[in-house]
């Protein structure tokens, strides 16, 4: 296999995921640090318009969304698997409520609690990205505390779950429902002002967190942009090329399509040709002119597929 790169940025919660994912299965991998706020002039060649972090790369193959990136470490690199003692499949289904709701919440808790103190810049880009356009800062503020509220009882799940005994999620070994709790207890903890004694109200939790901390992140190296975009030219896609053909939207190879996020707002399209297709994947071929021939891939959860001219 080619070299795991991984385009992201040390406070990025969903990259911490990704990160703790690598450290569980005790891979080496290539760091490349992306700008926080686009314009990401090294990233776009490679995911065709997508923007959201983190974004990982094998040679001319690029995976975007955590939860298709988790998909393919598993498939790529079996053991240690992400789902000791079973959990497959319905573990993803929790990535959906941790990545959805309660991700929600712990964003409009970090930008309450920050309010005007949050640098303008990164406030213009991500409000409107996380709660559409015109969002309303003291709308945010005013509704903190049923957002803790909220956030009390959700993590309260978390903390009933690991008050079994257990040392991970799934037993005694970690797996992807660690890495899922974790990148959102590590988030409330290093951007709320409040976290560490928020935190400390769930015993169990704290023990745990600093189990998975313990686990780390793998080997990484640090490579920069420019060498990842001449790996991505010098290389051919290598995944699948097989298209489903049951599928719900009557997809085929080579079809022109467009694939755009659906959780978050303004968004832009990523335009392609159907490359790979199945229930849980999308493929696109694309060509650009720094990196050649590539082959973007996003989660079908998620995101809305549609035809192109």
């Amino acid at each position: 296999m080619s070299h795991i790169i991984l385009h992201h940025y040390p406070q990025s919660p969903v990259s911490e995921k990704v990160r703790v994912a690598l450290g569980i299965k005790k891979l080496a991998w290539r760091s490349v640090e992306i700008p926080r706020l686009p314009p990401k002039p090294d990233l776009m060649p490679l995911t065709g318009g997508y923007r959201l972090t983190p974004v990982m790369q094998i040679g001319a193959d690029v995976y975007c969304d955590s939860p298709c990136i988790l998909r393919e470490l598993e498939r790529r690199v079996p053991a240690p698997t992400l789902f000791p003692g079973g959990a497959n499949g319905l573990a993803w289904g929790v990535g959906q409520w941790i990545d959805g709701p309660l991700f929600t919440a712990v964003i409009a808790l970090v930008f309450a609690d920050a309010g005007d103190d949050m640098p303008p810049a990164f406030a213009a880009d991500r409000g409107p990205l996380y709660f559409g356009p015109g969002y309303d800062m003291a709308a945010l503020q005013a509704a903190l505390p049923h957002t803790l509220a909220e956030l009390r009882a959700q993590i309260g799940w978390i903390e009933e779950r690991l008050a079994t005994g257990r040392r991970f999620m799934l037993g005694d070994a970690p797996g992807l429902p660690d890495a899922l709790a974790y990148y959102i207890v590590w988030f409330i903890r290093g951007r709320y002002s409040r976290g560490p004694a928020f935190l400390a109200g769930f015993p169990n939790l704290c023990a745990w967190e600093a189990r998975v901390a313990a686990i780390g992140h793998g080997t990484s190296t640090e490579m920069s942009a420019a060498q990842a975009l001449e790996i991505a030219h010098a290389a051919t896609p290598q995944g699948p090329t097989a298209v489903d053909g049951d599928d719900l939207l009557g997809l085929a190879p080579g079809d022109p399509v467009e694939v755009t996020p659906t959780g978050v707002s303004g968004a832009p399209a990523v335009a392609g040709q159907v490359r790979a297709l199945d229930a849980q994947t999308i493929a696109l071929d694309r060509e650009d002119a720094r990196v050649g021939h590539v082959a973007v891939h996003f989660p079908r959860v998620g995101y809305r597929i549609a035809g192109r001219a």
